[in-house]
């Protein structure tokens, strides 16, 4: 068998998590791991650990969070650590040449995407803002350009008409680690196979804003459907309704359109709410939350809030 392979380790959120784990149960020794700085998170904004950190801790592993990835410093603990190949998923920074040259046999990066669609910080959520009917991750080589180095490696998962980002996210992971792990063994028994990407073909996934959230009416029911589960969890779709900011947590297109102008509500129901839209049918909207209250579904939220039909939701 040929020698394992000195892994260092680059990530921070919790996407990043089951590819490091998939690295300590195999034979290949993480020498140690590079997180973000600790930073607020959640409500509270409390400063907490990031997942990747976490995880690193309680597996006993070394763990440095530079505010520069240029600093002498960090580059002297990481030719200390010796690496033979770099590990990234999710770390949150370009990675400059000094690190990108430093391990012999370069730096892997699990990107959760099918390459070359989607490079860049989001592409879980556009592909389901997209409507994308698959997904997927890609092992490729990390360069200075923005994901465009060379695949080593795919796998595939459809995403359902009603999937969320956070459904869809950690199926991703999970799939990555498991192909990363492949890839590794590939590289050292250097039998890997590099296919260049077709730049053509690329699109760019930025990463999101709060404003994105707000709701378009005029566009298609099926548009607006797959915002409202590509902003999920964050930073949810959002609209008005008399001066109140609603969000929008679940929907279902209907097929009969409405005679009506769009943000119109045509039928208030026990289990939804329907809008007309611009057109391609109606939204039922079917669970809302109000600022800084709890996920409601819409029989909850009728109970406190009576709506009638006739009133619209409006973009500001």
């Amino acid at each position: 068998m040929v020698d394992p392979l000195r892994i260092v380790f680059f990530g921070t959120p919790a996407f990043a998590v089951p590819t490091l784990e998939a690295l300590l149960a195999s034979r290949h020794p993480v020498a140690g791991v590079v997180t973000q700085p600790d930073r607020p998170r959640g409500r509270g904004k409390r400063v907490s650990d990031s997942p990747v950190k976490a995880a690193a801790i309680a597996a006993g592993l070394t763990v440095i969070q530079p505010d520069r990835l240029r600093d002498p410093g960090m580059l002297e603990t990481l030719r200390a650590w010796q690496p033979d190949l770099g590990v990234v998923a999710a770390y949150g920074k370009l990675i400059p040449d000094a690190v990108l040259t430093l391990p012999r046999h370069g730096m892997i990066n699990v990107h959760a995407s099918l390459l070359p669609k989607y490079r860049g910080a989001a592409p879980i959520h556009r592909a389901v803002i997209d409507g994308e009917a698959v997904t997927g991750v890609t092992i490729m080589r990390v360069e200075k350009m923005l994901d465009a180095g060379p695949m080593l490696a795919k796998a595939t998962r459809p995403i359902g008409p009603d999937d969320t980002s956070d459904v869809v996210e950690p199926d991703l992971a999970r799939l990555g680690a498991a192909l990363l792990v492949e890839v590794v063994e590939q590289i050292a028994a250097g039998t890997v196979q590099e296919e260049l990407q077709d730049a053509t073909l690329s699109s760019y996934a930025p990463k999101l804003t709060k404003e994105e959230g707000l709701i378009d009416w005029a566009l298609p029911a099926l548009s607006i459907h797959n915002r409202v589960r590509g902003l999920y969890p964050w930073p949810h779709a959002y609209t008005y309704l008399e001066g109140t900011r609603i969000i929008v947590l679940a929907t279902r297109v209907e097929g009969d359109a409405a005679d009506a102008p769009p943000g119109t509500i045509v039928d208030v129901a026990r289990d939804a709410v329907q809008v007309a839209t611009g057109h391609q049918g109606r939204l039922a909207v079917q669970r809302v939350q109000l600022e800084g209250g709890r996920p409601l579904t819409v029989r909850e939220f009728l109970a406190g809030h009576p709506v009638r039909s006739g009133a619209a939701f409006l973009n500001a």
